[in-house]
């Protein structure tokens, strides 16, 4: 596990010392990346658009027929709450209760009811080896992961630290929808934050990531699946775009 971080630090550190991508490179690598991660982040969580359907829209504007109204709103709101992340990462904004709630807000705007609210329900995550708290305890338990993660920084690799964030925020569960979509986008905004560059775990991926969210309960609360998952994908995203540059 070490070998990767290693690598990770090297890449950074190389990518750091190239000349930079200029605006419009950095604007089209961005826009190519977002509606990936869009269409990705979305489909983990079931939604039926394809990855040309969800350019179309994000790009033209163009709505897809016979394709639910849910479904367009969940790429829209999963754009703007990305856009939100690199612009809260450019003022190195502290992760806070707020942010989460935020993020949240526009991931879910197609439920204004529930849309940055904490679930009032109990809920089970079927075939999970795990339960999430009570409604009660949501609130206590994001605001002591949050204290713990800001720990987990000063002691940790960032890529263990937003892992082990990432598996908590999971676990707590505390939204009724859109828990997932807004733990990937708070991963995100981390690494972004700190320097790294943002990862899309992909659909085909999606029962990797799984099991990485499963094993974490199942053995003990070992982060270390989803810590080699964030780290292979970190590798593949640095390696690209120092690729790119030298090109």
């Amino acid at each position: 596990m070490n070998s990767i971080l290693t690598e990770i630090d090297t890449l950074t550190h190389t990518l750091r010392s190239l000349r930079p991508l200029s605006k419009a490179e950095l604007q089209r690598l961005r826009d190519e990346f977002i509606i990936e991660t869009t269409y990705n982040s979305n489909a983990i969580e079931g939604n039926t658009l394809t990855l040309r359907e969800t350019a179309l829209i994000l790009q033209e504007g163009i709505t897809i027929a016979e394709k639910p109204l849910r479904d367009h709103l969940d790429v829209i709101g999963f754009k703007d709450a990305f856009y939100y992340i690199i612009d809260l990462a450019s003022h190195n904004t502290p992760l806070a209760e707020e942010t989460v709630k935020t993020i949240h807000s526009l991931v879910l705007m197609n439920d204004r009811e529930n849309r940055g609210k904490y679930r009032s329900v109990p809920v089970r995550i079927l075939g999970a080896p795990h339960t999430p708290p009570q409604p009660y305890m949501v609130q206590p338990a994001v605001e002591q992961l949050i204290r713990q993660y800001e720990g987990w920084k000063q002691e940790k690799h960032l890529i263990e630290a937003v892992a082990l964030f990432h598996l908590e925020f999971e676990s707590i569960h505390p939204f009724i929808d859109g828990n997932g979509r807004t733990g990937r986008l708070l991963l995100n905004f981390e690494l972004i934050k700190n320097g790294l560059l943002p990862v899309d775990i992909k659909f085909t991926d999606r029962r990797k990531y799984y099991d990485c969210l499963d094993a974490y309960h199942a053995d003990n609360k070992n982060p270390e699946k989803m810590v080699s998952l964030i780290a292979e994908y970190e590798k593949a995203e640095l390696e690209r775009y120092i690729e790119i540059i030298k090109q």
